[in-house]
């Protein structure tokens, strides 16, 4: 129940190759992440995860609870448990936040949603009336995105960047949102590469350049972020003395 499978995928994207012959199994109740510098192909395996428009012409397959998604619709992967929250949240001009919540929940009820409101750290008096939009800042949209996905109750979701744009305590909220989601036994793809947000995992993946050069416990891969890389074949490795002059 509850596991993802990655099967040799290999994506282009304008011809050029983005993911390369990608193999990982995600266990069910973990915390993955998945880390590495801007432009290693993080985002884009979590698009291919989710099926976005674009990201679907891959080769190998994703098996989730032992069945291919390949030609699955995002919809139709959404109904089989599975979602996404983005790096910059969407705004829906004019929808209020509880009718948001409720669209998602699976338990539609004001207290669900007041509850639930105020596990992210929001105020439901406050903010239950209030419109999804531009008078909302980034934490606070990312927030409302998180209490989402917790009145959904996906098995598996994948988070892009949670940590970009918002405050440190916010930030913390959501980390403990993420143990929420763990406790539930729910799956959690972190797509990061900030070493806070590592640490919130049990096991990651270090990606590069479309490949996956490195796994294990989080402990593993964290001299990523200590040394700026981990020792692999790829022709941008730097010596140590461009490390040395952050170069």
């Amino acid at each position: 129940m509850g596991r993802l499978e990655l099967q040799k995928i290999s994506l282009k994207l304008n011809g050029k190759p983005i993911l390369k012959n990608i193999n990982i199994d995600f266990w069910e109740g973990y915390i993955h992440a998945i880390v590495g510098p801007n432009g290693a192909g993080k985002s884009t395996l979590a698009f291919t995860i989710m099926g976005l428009e674009g990201y679907r012409s891959f080769e190998g397959d994703i098996l989730f609870k032992g069945l291919s998604l390949k030609d699955l619709s995002i919809d139709e992967r959404a109904k089989r448990g599975i979602t996404l929250a983005w790096q910059e949240p969407a705004r829906y001009e004019g929808l209020r936040i509880k009718d948001f919540l409720a669209s998602a929940a699976r338990e539609k009820s004001e207290k669900n949603i007041s509850d639930t409101l105020i596990k992210v750290g929001m105020e439901p008096t406050e903010y239950l009336k209030r419109a999804l939009d531009k008078t909302l800042s980034g934490g606070e949209r990312k927030k409302i995105e998180i209490a989402s996905i917790l009145v959904m109750e996906p098995e598996l979701v994948l988070l892009d960047e949670p940590d970009s744009g918002i405050d440190i305590e916010s930030l913390e909220k959501i980390f403990e949102i993420i143990q929420l989601l763990k406790k539930k036994k729910t799956t959690v793809i972190l797509i990061t590469h900030s070493l806070a947000v590592l640490k919130q995992a049990d096991h990651a993946f270090l990606m590069c350049h479309g490949d996956i050069i490195d796994k294990g416990e989080t402990k593993k891969i964290i001299p990523y972020f200590e040394n700026k890389c981990i020792p692999c074949g790829h022709k941008n490795f730097p010596n140590q003395e461009e490390r040395k002059n952050g170069e």
